[in-house]
């Protein structure tokens, strides 16, 4: 079983389904995707950056776009991705963020245990999940993303009640540290020396370090300018030259090209076809 929603003025894309969703990481490889996954009545035998995992029943995995996971197997799981225009284009409290304490808190990708009470609440999201998946409407799309805070919402009240928040400065956090001090700077720090300094490290080292991710230092702060600059374009008044400046640019072609060569589209272009979605 499958569903999945796609945004196309956005390129937001929520999937969610059962261990079919995983099929594709019988390999270890990287998700791409955040991911939410519930082990049910069988215990789940993964591999979660090299490092093996048993899911029992009633536990709950949750996996962010820099983790690398492998499936042995997963036969009776219910997963939920997405990407971080789907859920990361939206402003939310800092705990809850994509940079909050379920993803970035901790040293390693944390296993949730699930109160019977709380499982008895997750069914019913998920069927309210799947209904709203049926519903094609203007609003769907925050809908679901209200529904998706949700779960992020009890997955990190239950972390913390369990007490598995570790935030840590170890050297095989430098990823996740680096996310954090982005989410921070991002709209007025574009260089990667500034992030290197911060984390006394030289950009050498840092490229280095993040090459096994196929992702450059300098990738994720420009993507992370681009998803801001996509939020102020749909969900605010401001000026394609306001939201340059906004985001630290003086001058508004230099945001623009940046914005054409990730998207393949002009601000002012992407603004009206994501008009024309909601309309």
């Amino acid at each position: 079983m499958k569903k999945e929603f796609n945004e196309f003025s956005t390129g937001a894309v929520l999937k969610i389904g059962d261990f079919e969703l995983l099929e594709s990481y019988k390999k270890n490889r990287r998700t791409n995707f955040f991911t939410v996954i519930r082990a049910i009545s069988e215990t789940l035998h993964v591999e979660v950056d090299n490092l093996p995992l048993q899911l029992q029943p009633g536990t709950m995995l949750v996996l962010t776009p820099d983790n690398y996971l492998k499936i042995f197997e997963a036969s009776d799981s219910l997963v939920y991705q997405f990407n971080r225009d789907f859920y990361c284009i939206k402003d939310h409290d800092r705990e809850v963020s994509c940079v909050g304490l379920l993803f970035y808190g901790n040293d390693s990708a944390p296993v949730i245990d699930l109160p019977e009470k709380e499982i008895s609440k997750l069914d019913l999201l998920h069927q309210v999940f799947l209904d709203e998946l049926d519903t094609i409407d203007t609003i769907q799309a925050e809908m679901l993303r209200m529904l998706t805070a949700r779960l992020i919402i009890t997955a990190t009240r239950l972390i913390k009640l369990q007490g598995n928040i570790e935030i840590t400065d170890k050297q095989s956090d430098l990823l996740r540290n680096f996310n954090v001090l982005v989410e921070t700077h991002f709209r007025t720090e574009h260089s990667v020396g500034f992030y290197a300094e911060k984390l006394f490290k030289s950009p050498k080292t840092l490229s280095n370090t993040f090459s096994k991710y196929n992702k450059s230092p300098l990738q994720i702060i420009h993507d992370r300018i681009i998803l801001e600059a996509k939020r102020l374009l749909i969900y605010s008044d401001k000026t394609n030259k306001e939201i340059a400046y906004e985001l630290g640019f003086d001058d508004a072609s230099h945001l623009s090209r940046m914005f054409k060569k990730h998207t393949n589209l002009s601000p002012t272009l992407f603004k009206k076809n994501s008009n024309l979605i909601s309309v």
